[in-house]
């Protein structure tokens, strides 16, 4: 018999017959009564057996069965006003499909109190959760929403670049460096290099790409593998990437408003699309110092972009010109002057924190080699990059977006290795 998901029954008319499938949330045997919660990944049903009511071998079936354990039911669908849902299965058979282990190792219900830590010790049973599974059903509609603004609304080509490096593609030493064969080499921190390469000859490119750092942090902003959504246009400044960036978040956030309302209400979000505000890095400090708030004399730190946060609720705010010192070597200076002070390099702040870093790109090669020698660089660790931009590079700008980041933010998590299917931390690289 083909197989029904749960959220089918509740459409289907009493008497009709289904195949479930799912695992067991909840057993209780009255002895002339038993019950068990069936649940998919579409919703949860009750399926209940009674004695000389239900056949006999069904009814057995239901005795003893471990909470998530996998099974079969296949029954009719009755209507139930105590039931949650108003329907129930009555069963007709009932098959074990793997019984689960008791007793399970971390509590798998909507209340569970299971700290976090323990949790990711056992995460394949946490990913049983609803709430867990919500929060990468959101991901997933989140990364396919990028995808689908970036080929629908920009008409950009998705790349795969390399995660293998010669040299660190950011310019600093926080990389994990790898054997590669009789040479050394590196996981990559981005793949900035490479799209750069690839929009000069293809206009607009993106990706989503897993990064590596190599920093020995231990907070619940960082990790050191995740996942980044990059974008990189052709023909551009800093300017026109941030209006792209602003309204490509504005798409994510609608399409998961639209497409998860189940799971934004499991998880008690009320989600709204965000506003665009623009300010300098000198507007920022300006309201930083009347708010008594120390500022680095090129970065930003948390207290920073917290009070941004709360003073621009859901607002992405764009700072620009932004101090050329504190950019990488590759960002230009302000209108491409070597001696200025400022760049076209710019980050964006949402909901307190930083979620994405961009701007417009070194294109002239002698230019970008006298920024690698001011960054302590050697400017031969780049020799492919910089003879890219020997042969017709236009000039062109970009941006990188944490997935896990905004996973992070839009739901209000605490904690981004909730936000991560699999955490890699400095301490964790199990399971």
């Amino acid at each position: 018999m083909e197989r029904n998901y749960i959220e089918e029954v509740f459409k289907k008319q009493a008497g009709e017959k289904v195949c479930l499938k799912g695992w067991v949330y909840e057993a209780r045997d009255l002895k002339k009564v038993r019950f068990i919660v069936l649940r998919d990944t579409t919703g949860r049903v009750q399926v209940t057996g009674v004695q000389n009511e239900t056949p006999a071998e069904a009814f057995e079936g239901l005795n003893g069965i471990s909470r998530e354990s996998a099974v079969e039911v296949i029954g009719t669908i009755k209507d139930c006003k105590q039931a949650p849902g108003g329907k129930e299965i009555a069963p007709e058979k009932i098959t074990i499909l793997a019984m689960a282990a008791n007793p399970i190792p971390i509590d798998v219900s909507d209340y569970s109190k299971t700290e976090l830590p323990i949790r990711l010790d056992y995460r394949f049973l946490d990913l049983h959760r609803e709430k867990t599974q919500a929060i990468f059903k959101i991901q997933s509609t989140l990364m396919t929403a990028f995808r689908e603004y970036m080929v629908q609304k920009q008409k950009a080509l998705e790349a795969a670049f390399p995660s293998l490096i010669g040299a660190s593609s950011e310019g600093g030493t926080d990389v994990f460096k790898v054997k590669y064969f009789e040479k050394d080499a590196f996981l990559s921190q981005s793949c900035q290099l490479y799209k750069q390469m690839l929009a000069c000859s293809m206009e607009k490119v993106f990706t989503i790409f897993t990064v590596w750092r190599a920093e020995k942090h231990n907070t619940t902003r960082h990790l050191n593998e995740c996942r980044q959504m990059d974008f990189e246009m052709a023909f551009a400044d800093d300017k026109e990437v941030m209006t792209i960036m602003g309204e490509c978040t504005q798409y994510i956030v609608q399409k998961v408003i639209e497409t998860n309302k189940k799971e934004l209400d499991t998880l008690g979000v009320e989600l709204k699309v965000p506003e665009i505000k623009y300010m300098t890095f000198a507007e920022v400090t300006e309201i930083m110092k009347n708010a008594n708030i120390h500022i680095g004399k090129d970065d930003l730190n948390g207290e920073c972009e917290e009070k941004l946060g709360e003073l621009y609720p859901d607002t992405i705010i764009f700072v620009h010109d932004w101090p050329l010192s504190g950019k990488p070597f590759y960002i230009m200076p302000k209108d491409g002057n070597p001696n200025a002070e400022l760049s076209n390099g710019f980050d964006a702040i949402y909901k307190g924190m930083e979620i994405t870093s961009g701007g417009q790109r070194i294109h002239i090669p002698e230019l970008l080699i006298e920024r690698l020698k001011a960054k302590g660089l050697n400017p031969e660790m780049f020799k492919d990059y910089i003879e890219s931009f020997r042969y017709g590079a236009p000039p062109h700008a970009g941006w990188g977006m944490g997935v896990e980041r905004l996973t992070m933010l839009i739901l209000g998590i605490k904690n981004i290795r909730e936000a991560v299917l699999f955490p890699r931390d400095r301490d964790r690289l199990t399971p």
